[in-house]
């Protein structure tokens, strides 16, 4: 298992932070060469660096994700440094907060720009190679607020649907190419973005930022937050082959928290005869 991608080349994007990072540092212990794409050159460079400090083989690429150039150069850059690409996960996204009468055009349309047309362009720029491996793999990083919500995201939970909706829609179309594609959706993460939140709600909240992300992970049945790494390595199992049979489908890693209804029945209720 620790070699299953040995021989394959991945293409991260918005690998130079939380899932991303750690997704590609798995798929690099599992044996494949890695693009690690980010938005800032430094940053990436550093995950690339730390990668083969550890072993791996990697390559820094940087650039908006929602321009063509940036995925175009970032395939290029794998066949070129690697020869060939085999798998795309798409992490790069970014959170904003506002209900509909909240959300500016500008919000919105930056949203979806990164969230979803970032995702659609990686796509578009990968699947030539990736159909051209013969048993390529996609993997989106989605979100349970595809499925379920908090208020006050609405931009952020439209994009996160659509990904939802997109992973099946390329999953039909790629199947006759031997390319597989799935979405990923984890609830609450110990992410750069999870933090900036739990700083950004803090002082609304009067909590400090620790604690609130400690109310946050006890919302989960698990009663925490997710590590990255632990999302990381549902992603390195569905772009791998023992996942060969896998397309279409969404996977959560979300210790529980859709599972769990909000409704719950008073402590004095746990006899196990009450319906």
């Amino acid at each position: 298992m620790s070699a299953e991608h040995e021989g394959r080349v991945a293409l991260v994007t918005g690998a130079s932070r939380g899932i991303g990072r750690a997704t590609a540092e798995v798929l690099s212990r599992r044996g494949a060469s890695v693009v690690v794409h980010g938005h800032d050159l430094d940053e990436a460079a550093e995950v690339a660096e730390a990668i083969r400090a550890d072993g791996g083989r990697a390559h820094a690429v940087a650039g908006p994700i929602d321009v063509p150039e940036t995925s175009e150069r970032a395939v290029a850059a794998a066949v070129e440094h690697f020869g060939r690409l085999d798998t795309l996960v798409t992490s790069a996204g970014v959170q904003r907060y506002g209900d509909v009468l909240e959300t500016s055009l500008s919000t919105w349309n930056e949203v979806f720009g990164i969230n979803v047309t970032g995702v659609f362009l990686a796509a578009r720029a990968a699947l030539p190679s990736l159909r051209s491996a013969g048993s390529g793999s996609v993997v989106l990083i989605a979100s349970v607020q595809g499925t379920a919500t908090q208020g006050r995201v609405a931009a952020y939970t439209a994009t996160k649907g659509a990904l939802h909706a997109f992973a099946r829609s390329m999953a039909v179309d790629e199947a006759a190419h031997g390319v597989r594609v799935n979405s990923v959706s984890p609830g609450s993460v110990d992410t750069p973005m999870l933090r900036a939140a739990a700083d950004l709600f803090a002082s609304e909240s009067q909590m400090h930022a620790e604690d609130l992300l400690a109310t946050w992970g006890r919302a989960h049945p698990l009663g925490r937050v997710a590590r990255p790494v632990e999302v990381g390595e549902v992603v390195a199992f569905l772009a791998g082959p023992r996942a060969g049979f896998v397309t279409g489908t969404g996977v959560r890693v979300d210790g529980g928290l859709v599972a769990r209804l909000a409704v719950a029945l008073p402590e004095s209720s746990a006899d196990p005869n009450c319906p």
